[in-house]
C-alpha cells in the first residue's frame, strides 16, 4: 500500500506533532515536580509551622505579659554584675541567637561575632552554640502539629521542660548570666530581690500577676516564656510553598528537599521544626576554647536534635559551634562512598555513634541550597528604648 499526503494532511500532522511536543515540553517544566515535591514533603513529616502558639493553660498570654517579658529579656538587672541580658546571646540582629561559636555572658563587651571579654577576666565561655529562641514556641511538635509546652524539651542536652522552666536556668549559670555576684543556690532568689526593688517591675508585675507579692521566680519565669513564645517566623518560602505558592522554591531548593529525603536526613529532622527532640551521638568535635571536654546528656555525649529553623541565618553550628558554615555540617553527614564513619571525638568510638546517621548525603550544595528556603525573613526586631532598671538596654553591647 502506498501512503499518499496531501499539503493538508502533512500541515495537520506537523501541528498534531507539534502539540505532542509541546506538552511534553510542559511536562518537564519546573512547576511539574511541585506536586510530587509537596506530597515527598508529606510522607516524610516535613509540614509547614503552624500560624498559632500553643500556651500552657497556667500561664496565657497577653500584651502586657509579653510587654513585661520583653523588658525582662533586655534587662542586665538580671545577671549577676548587671551587664549581661538575655538579648545579649539572643539578639535579633542575630536572628536572636550570638553569631558565636560559645557564647560570652558576664565581663562581655559587644554585640554578635565582634563580642569579646573585657580584661582582665576570670570567667570561661559558656559551655555551648546559642540557639536562636525564634519559634521556640514549637519545641516539641511532632509531624501532626500536636505540642506540648508543658514538657517540651529544651537545652542541648534536654535538662530542662517547658520555656518556664528554661529561662531561670541561665540566671544561676555562672559563664551564661550568673557571674561571680553570688552563689549559684542564691542567683535566681537574688535576682528576684532586686526586681522587688524596682517599683516600675513591682507594678508591671502587680498588674499581669496580681496577688499580695507578684515579683516572684515563678512569674518571672512566665513573663520570659511570655515574651518568647511571642517570637515566631513562620513564613519561610519552605511554608510558603506548601501553603501553595509553588514559585517559593527554586528549582535548585526543590532538588534539595528531593535530596534532602533521599539521604535520610527526616529520620532526625523531620516535623514543623524539623526536630524529632531527641538525643543522638554524633561524635563532634570537642571545642578548644573548653578546658575539658562536653560529655553532654548525662556523660553519654549524646545533644538533642536541633531545629532547622533559621538555619541559614544562625551560624555557627553544631552543639558547640565548630563549624562554620552549612556545606561544612552537610559534608560531615557524608559518609564516603564506603559508609565508613570515624568518629572526631577522641572520647567516642565509632561503634558508639547513632545508628540514624547517613552514611551518603547525595547533591549537597542543593540540600545547601533547600536550608536555606527554612529561614524566614519577617519577625519582631523591637528593642525597648529603656528597661525599668536604668541599665543599659541589653547590657554592654
Amino acid at each position: 500500500m502506498t501512503l499518499r499526503f496531501t499539503p493538508f494532511s502533512v500541515r495537520r500532522l506537523a501541528g498534531l506533532l507539534a502539540a505532542g511536543l509541546f506538552s511534553a515540553v510542559v511536562a518537564c517544566q519546573p512547576d511539574s515536580p511541585t506536586p510530587d515535591a509537596v506530597r515527598l514533603a508529606a510522607d516524610n513529616g516535613l509540614s509547614a509551622l503552624p500560624t498559632a502558639v500553643t500556651a500552657p493553660p497556667d500561664n496565657p498570654s497577653s500584651a502586657a505579659k509579653v510587654e513585661l517579658g520583653r523588658l525582662l529579656f533586655w534587662d542586665p538587672v538580671l545577671s549577676g554584675p548587671r551587664d549581661v541580658s538575655c538579648a545579649s546571646c539572643h539578639h535579633p540582629a542575630s536572628g536572636y541567637t550570638d553569631a558565636l561559636d560559645l557564647s560570652i555572658g558576664p565581663n562581655g563587651q559587644g554585640q554578635g561575632s565582634s563580642r569579646h571579654f573585657r580584661q582582665p577576666n576570670d570567667l570561661p565561655f559558656a559551655q555551648r552554640n546559642a540557639p536562636t529562641v525564634l519559634n521556640v514556641a514549637f519545641n516539641g511538635i511532632d509531624a501532626a502539629g500536636h505540642c506540648d509546652p508543658g514538657t517540651a524539651a529544651m537545652f542541648w542536652d534536654s535538662r530542662a521542660h517547658s520555656l518556664e522552666a528554661q529561662t531561670l536556668l541561665p540566671l544561676a549559670t555562672l559563664a551564661e548570666m550568673r557571674g561571680r555576684q553570688f552563689p549559684e543556690a542564691a542567683a535566681v532568689d537574688s535576682v528576684v530581690a532586686r526586681l522587688r526593688r524596682i517599683q516600675e517591675y513591682q507594678q508591671r508585675f502587680g498588674a499581669v500577676f496580681g496577688g499580695a507579692e507578684p515579683v516572684t521566680a515563678a512569674n518571672l519565669g512566665r513573663a520570659l516564656a511570655c515574651f518568647e513564645r511571642s517570637l515566631t517566623a513562620t513564613d519561610a518560602p519552605y511554608d510558603r510553598y506548601l501553603r501553595g505558592d509553588h514559585a517559593a522554591l527554586t528549582d535548585e531548593q526543590v532538588q534539595g528537599l528531593t535530596a534532602f529525603v533521599q539521604s535520610g536526613c527526616p529520620k532526625c529532622h523531620a516535623g514543623p521544626m524539623f526536630s524529632d527532640y531527641q538525643t543522638h551521638v554524633l561524635g563532634v568535635a570537642d571545642n578548644a576554647k573548653l578546658a575539658a571536654s562536653d560529655a553532654g546528656q548525662n556523660g553519654t555525649y549524646a545533644f538533642r536534635t536541633p531545629s532547622l529553623r533559621q538555619v541559614a541565618a544562625t551560624a555557627p553550628y553544631m552543639h558547640n559551634g565548630t563549624m562554620s558554615t552549612l556545606a561544612e555540617v552537610v559534608r560531615f553527614y557524608d559518609a564516603g562512598p564506603r559508609g565508613g564513619r570515624a568518629s572526631l571525638n577522641p572520647n567516642v568510638p565509632a561503634s558508639r555513634l547513632d545508628a540514624l546517621l547517613p552514611t551518603r548525603v547525595t547533591n549537597q550544595p542543593a540540600i545547601v541550597a533547600f536550608l536555606g528556603a527554612l529561614s524566614a525573613s519577617s519577625f519582631d526586631r523591637s528593642v525597648p528604648a529603656r528597661v525599668p532598671s536604668g541599665l543599659p538596654v541589653g547590657g554592654n553591647l
